[in-house]
């Protein structure tokens, strides 16, 4: 047993009763608080924390049976061991206070090593609830902390569902807009850089997109290398995906011409958009990821790959989502896509100013 103090309520009407209990316990260790009749040891319990009641029976204004009812109905204390301690030598009267929730039932005038016995009894159970609640609160912690890691690295959404039960889950969703970007000339600069400096500054990069993300409510699916994925239109279903994600890809862009590495090298990146139809969700047994697939992903990582440094280039499709709110410029020859053949793209500059008393928009360069 743990060598703990612990807080024993007595209650007894009898005072000399009382005393002898009060000497008793404290020689015992513990820290004794002692009432004389039952309305006071319910506001003595509803004041101050006890592990343990000592319980009289026959006292004045509430017998201790009453005590003892409002003790286990009170969520509060309920959980409080209660030893009843009478002067009424009788098995009915025993057998009752056990079945309103008494934890034992003594006799007077006490036996000491009786007492002692039952109150070591008491307080090995405590220990197994302190433990039980200890264990639980680190359960609940390492639960917390278990979702917290998931959330981080998939939707809140994708997250319940999992754990209602499908361990595979895929979805068809109509439209969404994907953008990938990629460091130009990054093989050559992780090589002529140390790596710690290489680490530092795709963390400080990529930590920055991820705020753009959050901002915007897009969904970063991944980092590959240099590479970073990100999707608008799920799991949030926005309805403006593809202006979100042009809004990022901007801020991105003025981002990155404030960085350099530690020899004054400009940090440059392609940006590739595409907004289609794909398949989103969860596949596999071991290491879940939330990922994309289907011709818009592929078109996406196309346009970044054949486009140029410093350029966001769009396809045709998100040209049309953009055209109203933002400003773009043809790419001058038309692209040959592996797999799509020859393609019309276009080039994301800047956001068009809105002019004062209209809701048109003028062709004003908003970032570099």
């Amino acid at each position: 047993m743990s060598n703990r103090q612990y807080a024993i309520l007595v209650v007894d009407d009898v005072r000399l009763d009382r005393e002898i209990l009060r000497k008793f316990l404290q020689n015992e260790g513990h820290c004794v608080t002692c009432v004389e009749d039952g309305l006071e040891a319910l506001e003595m319990l509803e004041a101050q924390v006890f592990d343990l009641v000592v319980l009289d029976i026959m006292m004045p204004r509430l017998y201790g049976t009453k005590v003892l009812q409002k003790i286990r109905a009170n969520p509060r204390f309920s959980h409080i061991p209660v030893i009843i301690m009478t002067s009424i030598h009788d098995t009915e009267s025993a057998a009752r206070c056990i079945e309103l929730g008494a934890d034992d039932y003594l006799t007077k005038p006490h036996n000491k090593t009786l007492l002692r016995a039952r109150i070591n009894n008491c307080m090995r159970r405590i220990e197994r609830r302190y433990l039980e609640k200890m264990i639980l609160n680190e359960l609940e912690e390492e639960k917390k902390r278990s979702e917290s890691l998931l959330f981080s690295i998939m939707p809140k959404a994708i997250v319940d569902r999992l754990k209602r039960g499908p361990r595979s889950i895929v979805d068809y969703v109509a439209e969404v807009t994907v953008m990938f970007s990629d460091i130009v000339g990054y093989t050559k600069l992780s090589s002529s850089l140390p790596e710690e400096e290489v680490v530092q500054l795709l963390h400080a990069i990529f930590s920055s997109f991820d705020e753009l993300a959050m901002k915007h409510r897009l969904e970063k699916i991944k980092t590959i290398g240099d590479s970073y994925m990100v999707v608008g239109g799920i799991p949030d279903l926005i309805d403006h995906h593809a202006e979100a994600i042009a809004e990022m890809a901007l801020e991105m862009k003025a981002m990155l011409h404030q960085l350099e590495t530690s020899r004054g090298d400009p940090i440059s990146m392609r940006f590739g958009i595409h907004t289609g139809p794909v398949q989103v969700g969860i596949i596999g047994k071991h290491k879940f990821s939330y990922d994309l697939w289907g011709d818009t992903v592929n078109l996406a990582s196309r346009m970044e790959s054949c486009g140029i440094p410093g350029q966001i280039q769009v396809t045709e499709a998100t040209y049309h989502l953009l055209k109203d709110r933002f400003i773009l410029e043809k790419r001058d020859a038309a692209v040959n896509v592996k797999g799509k053949g020859v393609m019309s793209t276009y080039f994301l500059l800047g956001r068009k100013a809105p002019i004062k008393g209209t809701a048109h928009g003028a062709t004003v360069l908003m970032y570099p």
